[in-house]
Parts: C-alpha cells; structure tokens; sequence
C-alpha cells in the first residue's frame, strides 16, 4: 500500500510531467472561472459604479443587499441555479444543467457580489477626494464614472484577482450544477473531493499543489498591484 509520501511524489510526478488528464482538469477549471470573472466584471462593475456615483430611491438597501450576497453560501447559489436550469425549471428546456456553462453561471452568481461591493466602496472614497475637483471642471457622470474607474483600476484589479480567487476555490455550487462528470465537469476542487473520496490521493495531491500555486501566483500579482497602487498615490 502507498505511503503519504509515495503518493507526494507521484503526484508531484504527475505535475511536472503534465498529465493529461491534469492538465485537461486544470484547464477547464480556468476557463470557467476566468469566464465567470469576466462576465461578472461586466455586471459588477457597471453596477458598482452607478452605487457609488448615482443617488436614486432604494440605493441604501441595494448596497446593502449587494454587501450581503458578498457571503452567500455557494450550495445555495448551487440550489437556486439547480432549480432555475432543472428539468422543471424556468430554464430547463435550454438543457444547461451539468454542463460548463452552468458551472459559469453559478459562479458568476457567487462572483459579481463581490466585485460590485468592492467597486462601490472604491469609487465612494475616490468621489470624496474628486468630487469638488470634478465640479469645477464640469464632468458630466459619465466623465465622473471614467475617472473614478481610470484612477481606481489597481485597486480594482485587486477585486477582479478576489473574485478569480473565491471561483477557483469554490465547490459547492459546482458540484450542484455541473455534476462532476469525467471529461466534462470535473473541475480541480470537485476532482479533489472525489479523487480523496475514493483514495486517488496521487491525482487529488497533484491538482492540490496547482490549486495552491494558483493562489500564491495570485496573492503575488495582488501584492504587486498594491505596491503599484502606493506608487501611484504617491506619485
């Protein structure tokens, strides 16, 4: 029987000579998330933007309701998109269920809070400093918008790497909705649940070490932005 450290190796085995069937969970793992990020960059943008500039009836409760989708449980999330694109559902006829595109709108649904929250909060603060500025010089909310986007876009470059962050780490959700199918769903966290699940511990230690070099790359690039980020404010 093989040892912890036997399967450590193989697994870094696995990693260094890329294994196909690695590489093709890797892959679809990245195009998910890297798709749901950018579709929720498309929503939560706009929508973070018109929060902190814009003042309309109802503004306070949607802030607060867009902070508080920020911790949705993503097995809710997994429920609601199930239900949406079941058999039974409003959705159903379109026959997204276990497929990639369902895992993208799942996590797209966790995503889009996040960086709509973190939008808002950036531009408010920007807004505070601009905003007598910006009023002399006449800019109309699409200028203020642009402007608040251009100035903030290191920290907002953060949010986007926060949001790839919680959809490569999530599992729940995809689970749900995608099913964990061999050659179609299986994505690096929901192979790590089976793989460890059934004692494939080479494969799910292998997936593990990309997940975990993932995080670092991504916690590196982050740390650049700030540095970046101070450059600029002190530029």
């Amino acid at each position: 029987m093989p040892t912890l450290t036997d399967s450590f190796l193989t697994a870094v085995g696995l990693v260094l000579s890329a294994d196909a069937d690695l590489i093709e969970i890797v892959g679809l793992s990245l195009r998910v998330s890297l798709t749901a990020v950018v579709l929720a960059a498309l929503i939560g943008l706009p929508l973070g933007a018109a929060l902190a500039v814009f003042r309309f009836r109802g503004r306070s409760a949607l802030v607060v309701l867009v902070n508080a989708l920020m911790g949705l449980p993503p097995v809710v999330v997994g429920l609601v998109v199930y239900l949406a694109f079941s058999a039974s559902g409003p959705f159903g006829v379109f026959g997204l269920l276990y497929t990639p595109t369902a895992m993208i709108i799942a996590q797209t649904v966790l995503v889009f809070p996040i960086i709509a929250a973190l939008t808002r909060a950036t531009l408010s603060d920007l807004l505070q400093e601009y905003d007598e500025t910006l009023r002399i010089l006449g800019a109309n909310r699409v200028d203020v918008i642009a402007t608040l986007l251009w100035d903030g876009r290191f920290t907002l470059a953060t949010a986007l790497l926060a949001g790839l962050g919680r959809a490569l780490a999530e599992v729940g959700a995809v689970m749900l909705v995608g099913g964990n199918i061999d050659h179609v769903t299986r994505v690096m966290t929901t192979a790590i649940a089976l793989e460890t699940s059934r004692g494939a511990l080479p494969l799910a230690l292998g997936l593990g070490l990309v997940l975990l070099l993932l995080t670092l790359v991504l916690n590196a690039v982050v740390l650049g932005l700030r540095a970046r980020l101070e450059e600029h404010a002190h530029g």
